[in-house]
């Protein structure tokens, strides 16, 4: 029986690549159970060796299934399968989704004062600063938005102000249909110099000096936020 190993998927569907870098064929008797019920995994992980498929794309990776014996999946499937049907289960789950809704409520309250806290607009300019708030909020807290808001290797105050300056870098600078140098290095430089002219606009509304809305980038695009891709 093999080891465990941690592989890398090729064009092959049915060969993968160590981390040594040699090809490798599942053993006959095994199959690739798909990504998406992590009970399932663990269930055939803790059955024996499994080999787990980890496609890497920049600084992100994506699970692609694990490879396991066909035998340890069904048994694995048939024994969750029995215990999902079961009543005390059910409740689990639902007290389990009730806590994690309390929590996301919790956070999103929490995320959205940071903002507020980050913006410190002034009185003048307090209803846009409350609606900034709800809009970057709605968009970069949601369980699974991958953004920075859902980060907890930063503290909440410096998630708040990645999650401004990633709005406003989309919603009032013309980002999204820059040609950017496929260089290193190239992208990042762009989103610096716009974060310092994000950071201008926003000390702009730290001054309680009013202004005409439509010839404000942020004001406009309050009013009429472009719709993402």
């Amino acid at each position: 029986m093999p080891d465990s190993l941690t592989v890398a998927p090729t064009s092959d569907p049915r060969r993968v690549r160590a981390p040594d870098g040699t090809l490798l064929t599942p053993p006959p008797g095994w199959t690739l159970l798909p990504p998406g019920d992590a009970g399932l995994t663990r269930r055939v992980k803790a059955a024996g060796p499994t080999w787990t498929v980890v496609e890497k794309k920049g600084r992100k990776t994506f699970s692609r299934g694990v490879w396991a014996p066909e035998a340890h999946i069904t048994a694995a499937r048939a024994e969750l399968e029995a215990e999902r049907a079961t009543p005390a289960y059910a409740r689990r789950r639902a007290s389990d989704q009730a806590r994690r809704e309390r929590e996301q409520a919790e956070y999103e309250v929490d995320f959205a004062n940071a903002v507020l806290r980050f913006l410190s607009f002034a009185p003048a300019f307090t209803a846009q600063a409350k609606r900034l708030a709800v809009v970057v909020t709605s968009q970069s807290a949601p369980v699974g938005s991958g953004t920075v808001a859902r980060t907890e290797r930063i503290p909440l105050e410096r998630r708040a102000e990645a999650a401004v300056i990633a709005w406003l870098r989309h919603q009032t600078t013309r980002y999204d249909d820059m040609r950017i140098a496929r260089v290193k290095g190239a992208r990042r430089e762009v989103r610096r110099e716009l974060a310092e002219v994000s950071r201008a606009l926003l000390d702009v509304h730290r001054r309680d000096t009013p202004h005409l809305a439509a010839t404000c980038p942020l004001c406009a695009a309050l009013e009429n936020p472009r719709k993402p891709d």
